[in-house]
C-alpha cells in the first residue's frame, strides 16, 4: 500500500522507521516547516524531515495543510493511507479526503481518555496507573475518530513524561504498522469511541510547570515528572528561575512549603505534606547539576525558601 507519513518530533521516528521497513511503500513524508533553534536561531529541519532525507523520501513542509499547493502535491503522490504521529497541525477535510483509507493517527493514550496535544503528560500528572497508544482514523473533531488498534503500558512510579513517551513511541510503531496491514488486507474494523470516559489533554505551558510548594508531595512529584523534559518544571530562588528535575517524596520531618533543609549530600524542600528531595537542578546562568552541588556553590543553608 502506498503511504505518506506525517510527523514532526523524535517521538515519530520509531513509526517512520517501522513503516519504511514494512511491506508498505513509503512514497512521501509530511512534516512541519523548518524552525529556529539554538542560540544562533538558525533554521533547523524537524527530526522527521532529517530522517526522511536519510531514507531518500520526498518531504513536504507546508505552512498549513490547507494550502492548495500542498494538497495537489499530496494527490500526485497517490497515497492509499496517510499514517500520522505527532504531526502538529490540524488537517482540513479537503486533505483528509485525499487518501482512500484516510489519515490514521497513532495517539499516545487509551482513547477516549486524554484527547489532545499532551496525553502522556496529563496521564502522569493525574496519577494514572496505565497509559497506552491507540490508532484511529482522523476526523474533524479532536481525536474523536473510530479506533483500530490499542496497546497498553504500565506507568512506573518514577516515570517522567519523556520515559513513558519513549516506550509508547517504540511499542506504538508496531501497532501502527499492524493497523496499516489490516487496512490493506481488509482484516480490521473501525470501532466508534464511547461517549463516556472522554477527557482532554491540552498543551502544557511553561506557566503550568511552575511548582506550587503548598501542594502535597505526591502532587509536586507528579507535576515535575509530567513536565520533564518539556516544558520543564521550575521554581524560583532569589528572584531567578530554578529548573527542577524529578523529585522524590521522603519520610522526613515536615518543613514549611518551599523551605529548604540542606545537608552535605542532599537538599529537601517542604510541601503541603511531607518534604521532597531535589534531584538535578539548573540555576539561572549555570549548568545542570545535583541539588547538593548547587546548594554548596550557592552557600545555601537550612531555612532558605524557594518560590519567594
Amino acid at each position: 500500500m502506498r503511504v505518506v507519513f506525517a510527523g514532526t518530533p523524535e517521538a515519530a521516528l520509531p513509526s517512520l522507521d517501522a513503516i519504511a521497513a514494512s511491506r508498505h511503500e513509503l512514497v512521501g513524508v509530511v512534516t512541519r516547516p523548518d524552525a529556529q533553534a539554538g542560540r544562533g536561531r538558525k533554521l533547523v529541519a524537524s527530526p522527521v524531515a532529517e530522517r526522511a532525507e536519510e531514507l531518500g523520501v520526498p518531504v513536504l513542509k507546508p505552512s498549513h495543510p490547507r494550502e492548495p499547493g500542498f494538497q495537489q502535491a499530496l494527490r500526485e503522490l497517490r497515497p492509499a493511507c496517510c499514517p500520522v504521529v505527532a504531526y502538529g497541525a490540524l488537517l482540513p477535510q479537503s486533505a483528509l479526503d485525499i487518501p482512500e483509507h484516510g489519515w490514521v493517527n497513532l495517539h499516545f493514550s487509551v482513547l477516549p481518555a486524554w484527547r489532545g496535544a499532551a496525553p502522556v503528560q496529563h496521564a502522569i500528572w493525574a496519577g494514572d496507573e496505565v497509559s497506552g497508544a491507540t490508532t484511529f482514523r482522523i476526523v474533524k473533531e479532536l481525536d474523536a475518530g473510530p479506533t483500530f488498534g490499542l496497546m497498553t503500558q504500565t506507568i512506573r512510579p518514577a516515570d517522567t513524561a519523556g520515559d513513558l513517551l519513549e516506550r509508547l513511541a517504540e511499542g506504538g510503531a508496531g501497532l501502527l504498522v499492524q493497523t496499516l496491514d489490516g487496512l490493506e488486507d481488509g482484516a480490521i474494523d473501525a470501532r466508534e469511541q464511547p461517549d463516556e470516559w472522554v477527557s482532554y489533554a491540552p498543551k502544557i505551558l511553561v506557566e503550568d510547570a511552575h511548582v506550587d510548594w503548598t501542594e502535597p508531595a505526591v502532587a509536586v512529584d507528579r507535576r515535575v515528572r509530567a513536565c520533564t523534559p518539556a516544558p520543564g518544571a521550575w521554581s524560583t530562588h532569589e528572584g531567578q528561575r530554578l529548573k527542577l528535575g524529578p523529585v522524590r517524596p521522603v519520610g522526613r520531618e515536615r518543613l514549611a512549603p518551599g523551605e529548604l533543609e540542606v545537608t552535605k549530600t542532599a537538599v529537601f524542600v517542604g510541601t503541603g505534606s511531607g518534604p521532597v528531595q531535589l534531584g538535578r537542578v539548573k540555576a539561572f546562568g549555570k549548568k545542570e547539576m545535583d541539588a547538593a552541588d548547587w546548594a554548596r556553590g550557592a552557600r545555601l543553608e537550612t531555612g532558605v525558601r524557594l518560590g519567594e
